[in-house]
């Protein structure tokens, strides 16, 4: 992970400097300004767009009763594409277009996809899912047999249990 920040924040930027300085040095200060204004319009444009159609392709399943085929990954890979061409530089623009088209979308999401429930089943990768929206026993669960629906936790308070782990119980005190 640490390897994959370093590479990200510090060694994509000197490439993509040192690729915008070569093509300075070849077509001149002022086309080269051009090009990375032309490449964040440009990109913010397709981002947008592609972004639109994504959104509406899931609520036309999500209308029909059917699971989105591209889901939420499909539309992180969008949004991180149109961040990526905004971003001035030759090689962020070439990995943001990459992320854009619909078929190397596909496949970079499979390849997190993949990467992502490899990581589960190792034990790597922990996925956390919290509930929300009207149901009995608000945000924190079912309410036991003797709580009233309406019960709201207040004050936490943490017990360590083995491990790393947290075990947190809610009580609500009176006159509060």
């Amino acid at each position: 992970m640490f390897k994959s920040l370093v590479l990200a924040f510090v060694v994509l930027p000197f490439v993509d400097l040192y690729l915008l300085l070569l093509i300075g040095r070849e077509v001149g200060f002022w086309p080269t300004v051009s090009l990375v204004l032309a490449a964040g319009l440009i990109g913010s444009f397709l981002a947008r767009k592609e972004g639109v159609r994504v959104r509406r392709r899931w609520q036309e399943s999500m209308a029909r009763g059917q699971v989105p085929q591209e889901g939420l990954l499909g539309g992180a890979l969008v949004l991180a594409g149109g961040v990526l061409l905004v971003i001035p530089g030759v090689l962020t623009d070439v990995l943001g277009l990459f992320l854009l088209f619909p078929p190397t979308r596909r496949l970079v999401a499979g390849l997190v996809h993949r990467r992502l429930e490899r990581g589960m089943a190792e034990g790597t990768v922990r996925v956390t899912t919290f509930q929300s929206g009207p149901f009995p026993g608000g945000p924190f669960g079912p309410p036991e047999q003797d709580e009233p629906l309406t019960h709201r936790p207040s004050r936490p308070s943490l017990n360590r249990g083995p491990g790393e782990e947290v075990d947190a119980e809610f009580t609500e005190e009176d006159g509060r």
